[in-house]
């Protein structure tokens, strides 16, 4: 019982910024036939109905997500999709809070992978 106090206190405190994520190690790093802006639009799908909208930056020929926490958005982000333009595809790296946390909310990791090639 006291695991489940401490790992809900976890999940819904502590802040983190983007700073504090890019520092993190990236819990995905894969390729994707993908321009940067249509993966970014497949992950921005997949996670509107559990998410608040994510917000976008445009770093040089790619774009950046950043996805808010899931039970207190206002809170810091909860994870950071990098995409890079890489030939006629894109260079994906998500690095998400509580990254070596096995209950960490999978929503964002399941997005990520599922839009590597699929719609």
């Amino acid at each position: 019982m006291k695991w489940l106090v401490v790992a809900l206190s976890l999940m819904v405190g502590g802040c983190a910024s983007v700073a504090d994520l890019e520092q993190t190690h990236e819990t995905l790093d894969v390729m994707s036939g993908k321009t940067p802006r249509e993966y970014a639009d497949c992950v921005k799908h997949r996670l509107e109905g559990s998410r608040e909208a994510l917000q976008e930056e445009q770093r040089g020929d790619g774009l950046r997500l950043i996805v808010p926490q899931k039970l207190s958005p206002n809170a810091g982000p909860a994870a950071l999709v990098d995409i890079d333009k890489r030939g006629s595809g894109s260079a994906i790296k998500v690095h998400e809070r509580l990254s070596n946390f096995p209950l960490r909310l999978g929503d964002v990791r399941e997005a990520a992978t599922a839009c590597i090639s699929g719609n």
